[in-house]
């Protein structure tokens, strides 16, 4: 069960984290520098509380008090708290490369159209790297991949509009930077303490870029509240469960699992925004799930065949 709660959480946050940057940024609650700056330095605040109190928690049982006593990080022990010494510059150069281009990117992009470039540059970049590292997706992985794409297509299709180049080039670039950040991830033996290594080393990237954009910084107290939550919850929390549900999928399979996101983005808008249920949208998630079913019966029946 575990893969599978892993798996629900990290994709219900993901979707959660699209409607509340819409929510402050298009509605001018944030401007996407302040946003996205608040949005890291939350995410980092809170995973470095969760990571203290896990480790004090060990303390208190007699345990070593260190992140991971079991994993790699056993090797270069650290006392509790020091959790900027794991992660790595080159994770968190691509999880503030995939924040920032996401948020400017939504500025002149309508939903549908950022989905249709994020989501397609996510699944293509994964796949790329995957191939790259010799990985061979089966039969049913690829039928997957491309039932889940023409639901996305299709979902997105009769809200299409020429989008400018300048947003468009950001949301392709926030999906190859989510997709190397997320393929990074498969090998941690620590979720919550690579990812809040990951947080912390992002906040002087977030200071420069906060430096830089101070004459348009906008935050009304939603848009404070909305970033925080973004940060400290959908993201940072969120990131953690992804991160540990990884090394359950393969990298094809997770570039299909996050196709869901839309999907379920747009239930959320139905049950809380009011927004209205469309065939369009049935047929189009029916695609979509029926494509991430593919794959995982490819897994299954692949194992059985080893």
């Amino acid at each position: 069960m575990k893969p599978l709660f892993y798996t629900t959480f990290a994709l219900v946050a993901f979707a959660f984290n699209s409607i509340l940057c819409r929510l402050a940024l298009r509605g001018d609650e944030a401007d996407a520098a302040g946003f996205t700056a608040l949005r890291l330095a939350a995410g980092a605040v809170a995973l470095v509380a969760i990571s203290w109190s896990l480790n004090r928690g060990r303390n208190l049982t007699g345990s070593e008090g260190v992140l991971d006593v079991s994993s790699a990080h056993a090797k270069n022990t650290l006392p509790t708290g020091r959790v900027s010494a794991l992660g790595s510059w080159l994770s968190s150069l691509f999880l503030f490369a995939y924040a920032v281009c996401f948020s400017f990117a939504y500025l002149n992009l309508t939903a549908a159209t950022g989905a249709l470039i994020l989501f397609g540059s996510v699944q293509m970049s994964m796949i790329a790297l995957a191939i790259g590292k010799g990985e061979r997706p089966t039969m049913f992985e690829w039928c997957g991949l491309v039932v889940a794409v023409a639901g996305l297509v299709y979902l997105v299709l009769p809200g299409l509009e020429a989008p400018p180049l300048t947003s468009s080039l950001l949301m392709a670039a926030a999906g190859m930077a989510w997709a190397i950040y997320s393929h990074r991830g498969k090998g941690t033996t620590d979720a919550i303490a690579d990812t809040t290594g990951n947080f912390v080393r992002t906040l002087p990237f977030a200071a420069i870029l906060a430096v830089v954009f101070i004459p348009n910084l906008n935050l009304t107290p939603r848009g404070f509240i909305l970033a925080i939550i973004s940060g400290a919850v959908t993201s940072g929390v969120g990131y953690v469960f992804w991160y540990a549900a990884l090394k359950y999928h393969s990298s094809t399979r997770a570039a299909v699992l996050q196709l869901s996101v839309p999907v379920i983005a747009a239930v959320i808008a139905i049950v809380w925004l009011g927004e209205s249920m469309t065939t369009t949208l049935v047929v189009a998630s029916a695609l979509i799930l029926g494509g991430i079913g593919l794959t995982i019966a490819g897994k299954k029946a692949e194992a059985r065949t080893e």
